[in-house]
């Protein structure tokens, strides 16, 4: 057996989960629909200078523990050299133990690099050598690192205002990895934002409306819709505290609307009732256009007012929420199934406290019309770790079917990230595998087996329909 940390059958516990891992997930390719990658890097196969640029700018994950060990900014997000970045990174590592964050290094060490030595401070400078002579190379640009790890389809995510030029250059390039994009306007919908009508007015410019009335900013989103459909689309997604449900009338909407345009205060109760029009009018265009719509819910983002203005949004300052999720949600969904406009849905928890409510809720909306058509998707962010994804597992099989899940997606901003795929599989498997050894499921690998490879890739594949 290996020494190494990272070895054949890291976290599979008995026979059962490494015949499962190994037989039946391990060399399923990977639809990643759900991430935050640079499609620029993607269409010009960037190849990074050094580990650090793929690997920590722009991980706040890896931020977050740094800051937390006391390692000053200027390591994180300033002006240290890349290797000192690199560096101090190798010294946070030991102290990662238990986060998730031990775990992927370790593994994207291991899959992109060969490297089964430990990250600490006496490895880190030998290891950043390795490391950045590889990626240094055309056998780890961007294109061939999605290669590498078997991907089929990676989905990225874009602003309506996005005129998805790196996408149509992919899409007429010969990369064999499928690379579309997600939909994200809730710029459009969060009418308190500051620049919320500077927004507007650019939407208006790229969508050729001009946008002064409801009706227009209505027609804008559905042009913009239509050109991503256009372009290959085929979902979307919004990052929400929760989802909105206000009763309202077309007269209030127009009004409000017509008030932010002229620069006055909305009310709360104003913008809730917005909220809830654009997102329902967006979620019924979806329907229209046969999309997939995905709502990732509960963050409570920019906690820190102080470093979001030196930094910026999505720095490593948000954490999870306590918002009331069941009754909006229920309501909204219910007024789109009303009128046979539901499309199919993936909704992400951010608070494991309403594991069971998103479980439970998924069920009251799976009409028999397609297969896991309203979906509980995978732990996310502060979930998207080994007990947080066991939690979701479990609510999702007490309370639905496990096996209609479309599985794992790594919703990163790092091109080293995929080997989440594999963290995921193997704890799904040794999950399986467990009950298997316990008699609390039949040692039946043939059908076993095939639900471990539908939930790694099948279900998603047949449920996205690229």
């Amino acid at each position: 057996m290996s020494t190494h940390f990272i070895h054949d059958n890291f976290l599979l516990e008995n026979k059962y989960a490494e015949e499962l891992y190994h037989n039946y997930s391990k060399n399923q390719p990977i639809i990643d629909y759900h991430n935050h990658l640079s499609p620029q890097h993607i269409a010009e196969n960037t190849i990074f200078d050094n580990i650090t640029k793929v690997w920590i700018n722009g991980d706040h994950y890896k931020w977050r523990a740094m800051r937390t060990l006391g390692i000053n900014e200027q390591f994180i997000t300033g002006n240290a050299t890349d290797k000192d970045k690199f560096l101090q990174w190798g010294k946070t590592v030991p102290y990662t133990m238990r986060n998730p964050l031990y775990h992927w290094t370790h593994l994207e060490l291991a899959r992109y690099f060969d490297i089964y030595d430990l990250l600490n401070e006496k490895s880190a400078e030998s290891i950043y050598e390795q490391a950045s002579a590889k990626v240094n190379s055309a056998e780890f640009s961007t294109q061939n690192l999605l290669k590498k790890v078997n991907a089929k389809l990676v989905c990225t995510t874009e602003d309506p205002i996005d005129d998805l030029a790196y996408h149509k250059q992919l899409a007429s390039s010969n990369f064999g990895v499928k690379v579309s994009t997600a939909f994200r306007p809730d710029k459009a919908i969060l009418i308190s934002n500051d620049g919320y009508n500077a927004y507007i007015d650019t939407l208006g410019e790229v969508a050729g409306v001009s946008i002064n009335t409801y009706s227009d900013l209505q027609s804008a989103l559905k042009n913009r819709i239509e050109y991503f459909h256009a372009n290959g689309s085929r979902l979307s997604d919004h990052g929400l505290e929760h989802i909105y449900f206000e009763n309202f009338t077309e007269s209030e909407i127009n009004t409000i609307f017509k008030k932010k345009r002229e620069n006055k205060e909305l009310s709360s109760e104003e913008a809730l009732k917005f909220q809830s029009a654009v997102l329902l009018f967006l979620s019924e265009t979806y329907h229209e256009f046969g999309w997939v719509q995905q709502f990732h819910l509960g963050a409570l983002r920019n906690n820190n007012a102080r470093m979001h203005r030196v930094l910026g949004p999505d720095t490593g300052w948000d954490s999870i929420g306590d918002y009331s999720q069941a009754q909006k949600l229920s309501a909204f969904l219910n007024a789109l199934d009303s009128k046979d406009k539901l499309t199919k849905t993936i909704i992400y928890n951010l608070n494991p406290a309403d594991n069971e409510v998103m479980a439970t809720m998924i069920g009251n909306f799976n009409d028999g019309s397609v297969k896991g058509k309203v979906q509980f998707g995978s732990g996310w962010w502060f979930l998207d770790q080994k007990d947080g994804m066991t939690k979701q597992l479990n609510a999702l099989s007490n309370m639905g079917l496990i096996s209609c899940f479309v599985g794992m997606l790594t919703d990163s901003r790092s091109f080293l990230s995929f080997p989440r795929h594999e963290y995921f599989r193997r704890i799904l498997c040794n999950l399986l595998g467990d009950e298997i050894q316990r008699g609390e499921l039949p040692n039946d690998m043939e059908w076993i087996g095939k639900m471990v490879a539908d939930i790694s890739y099948n279900n998603a594949k047949e449920y996205f329909n690229f």
